[in-house]
């Protein structure tokens, strides 16, 4: 008998990365559940959008059990077959300049941290049962800005993806012997509609194949990451930058 259609789960679907990761896995015969804080878009024009759409807030953690509880609503046999942690928020100042220590508060450590860390650690620990059922595969995004310090993203952005890297590690050694693997992308500057001013700039400077990446080059790592061609690889972090982190 053929194995069921693969689920994939994915915070942050509603643009950019997510975006593209969606169209390439509905492509591919994969049947996604995506996570976004905000309703249901119709600019999210892919077959089933509306259905797969699940909202839910991720600074808000105490609500990461009931998110849980609605994907096990969805999965037909209970498996999930991979789950890609791409929501992440960056900050900005009033003139969209990087926040600093100095301009970084308390509460904004926390939703910060909320966001882009503590939420990815306590939905894997969610859903983990489900993804050991499939032997299935958990992605985090990343970021070059958790390896060195960036002109654009800001202190508490930074900290959050270093420690999301040191995360995935542990997921990966902790997971590992269940049959879930884990794995980190980190990209650099890729072309989305959030890109800061002075991007280009920084592209012809400090990129060797001077040019932005695409959604679609990012999307395509993250699937080599979920299916088996990547069967051996544990507690990675694969650098997207054209060079960019050398």
């Amino acid at each position: 008998m053929a194995d069921a259609q693969p689920v994939l789960l994915l915070t942050g679907a509603s643009r950019g990365i997510g975006h593209a990761t969606v169209k390439l896995f509905q492509e591919r015969g994969w049947r996604l559940l995506t996570v976004s804080r905000q309703p249901f878009s119709p600019l999210c024009q892919w077959p089933s959008a509306k259905e797969s759409h699940i909202q839910a807030d991720l600074e808000d953690l105490e609500s990461i059990p009931a998110l849980a509880a609605e994907v096990r609503t969805r999965l037909l046999d209970g498996k999930l077959h991979a789950l890609v942690n791409n929501a992440g928020i960056s900050p900005k100042g009033p003139q969209g300049e990087r926040l600093g220590v100095m301009a970084t508060d308390a509460a904004l450590w926390t939703k910060v941290l909320n966001v882009n860390l503590v939420s990815t650690a306590l939905l894997a620990r969610a859903v983990l049962p489900e993804l050991e059922r499939a032997r299935g595969s958990i992605v985090n995004v990343t970021s070059i800005a958790g390896s060195r310090v960036h002109p654009f993203a800001g202190v508490a952005y930074a900290a959050s993806k270093a420690a999301l890297a040191a995360l995935t590690r542990e997921m990966a050694h902790e997971f590992g012997g269940l049959g879930v693997r884990a794995n980190a992308i980190a990209p650099g500057e890729i072309s989305t509609s959030i890109l800061s001013e002075g991007t280009d700039e920084l592209v012809a400077a400090e990129v060797p194949m001077k040019r932005l990446g695409t959604p679609a080059e990012v999307a395509e790592t993250i699937y080599f990451l979920c299916t088996s061609a990547s069967s051996y690889v544990n507690g990675a972090e694969i650098h997207i930058n054209g060079g960019q982190h050398v």
